[in-house]
Order: C-alpha cells, then structure tokens, then sequence
C-alpha cells in the first residue's frame, strides 16, 4: 500500500500518498517544522483545537488546496466548500464528505457542542484504501451505511465526542479492518480496544498528547 500514515497530536492526522502530502486539521499545539508542507489540507470544522490560520498558512505551497465547510470560508476564502454528502476528486483521488455532529452532549441547553451540517468526517479514497477520518462526532446514525472503510480514525472524549465504550459500539457497526482511537482527551483508549477485542478488527492505539 503507497500510504503513509503519521499521526500528529489530538485530532491532527497527516497522510503521504504517491509523493503527496495531506493534512487533516493542522493545530499547533505541537511544532509542525518537522512535518513537508501540504499539497492538500482537509479541514472539518472551525474550532480552534482542529484549525489554526497561523500554521496553515505555513503549511501552504503556492497550489495548496484546502477543502473545508462553509464557516471555514470565512477564514479562508480560498476553501473549496464541501457539503456532507458531497464527493469531489482533489489530486487524483477522491474525497466524499461524510455527516459529524452531536446527538446529545451539549455546550448549553439546546446548543450541540457540533451541529449537525456545520462539520464534516472525510472518506478518502487513497485507490482502493478507504479512509474514514470522522472528525468530532457521535455515534450518528448514518455510520450504519458506510461501506468498506479499510482505516478508520474515531474520537473518544468527553464531553465533546463520546467515551471509548460508545465509541467501540460504533466501530462495530461499520466494521473497518483498521481503526485508530484519537482526539482521546483524557479517555483510555485501551479501554476502546478491550472493547473491541474478539471482533477481527485491529485496534493501533496512539500515544497522542
């Protein structure tokens, strides 16, 4: 497989396929000097733990494209806007914008700590490895229709997310062959893994600050 996968810190991923580099919610809570600049950024909301407009724009080439929502457009102008549902082709491959969003944790009453529409999950499709990156979610309902996800990366904090055991009640849904727990917070993801054990699906726990 010509897929390089380096988790980052939290809920920054960075991929490296046929000699292109992709970078999914770039923070700088750690120090991106080490890390090639982007010839694609995926970003899937606007909080400040997945976006920073500082070190994005150090990340950037001249061709950089970056692929957000509406309310990152905003920040942006240049963003390519994707809606869930949505499949655009970026650099030979194709990328399927996927729903995240709260059920039931909220910042305030009545207020979802994510709305539903305001973010999105990402389904890259590197060839024939399909890549779920399901950013700041629950466990929504429209995870049952995914299909053939080969590595999927699923978070698991409270109160933002969901704790590990939601969070592996989940995967069993969907069943991909490879899931990484991230966007951890303070949870266990060795929990998440004992959850899953007996199912045929490999955990790669991360040690992520």
């Amino acid at each position: 497989m010509d897929l390089k996968i380096t988790p980052i810190i939290h809920g920054s991923l960075m991929f490296e396929f046929k000699g292109l580099i992709i970078h999914v919610d770039p923070a700088s809570r750690t120090d991106y000097s080490s890390y090639p600049k982007a010839d694609l950024i995926l970003l899937t909301h606007h909080h400040q733990d997945h976006v920073e407009e500082d070190l994005i724009k150090r990340l950037k080439k001249p061709n950089t494209i970056i692929v957000g929502t509406q309310l990152l457009k905003g920040m942006f102008p240049e963003v390519v806007v994707m809606k869930n549902g949505e499949t655009k082709e970026f650099l030979g491959f194709s990328v399927e914008a996927f729903p995240m969003y709260n059920l039931v944790r909220e910042r305030s009453p009545g207020v979802k700590f994510h709305t539903k529409g305001e973010g999105n999950a990402y389904i890259i499709n590197f060839d024939k490895t399909r890549v779920y990156v399901a950013g700041d979610t629950e466990c929504i309902p429209e995870m049952e229709g995914l299909k053939n996800i080969d590595i999927a990366f699923i978070p698991m904090n409270l109160p933002y997310t969901m704790p590990p055991e939601e969070a592996a009640e989940c995967v069993k849904v969907f069943k991909p062959k490879v899931v990484y727990p991230y966007h951890q917070g303070d949870s266990d993801p060795k929990v998440f893994a004992r959850y899953l054990e007996g199912t045929g699906i490999e955990v790669r726990v991360l040690d992520l600050p």
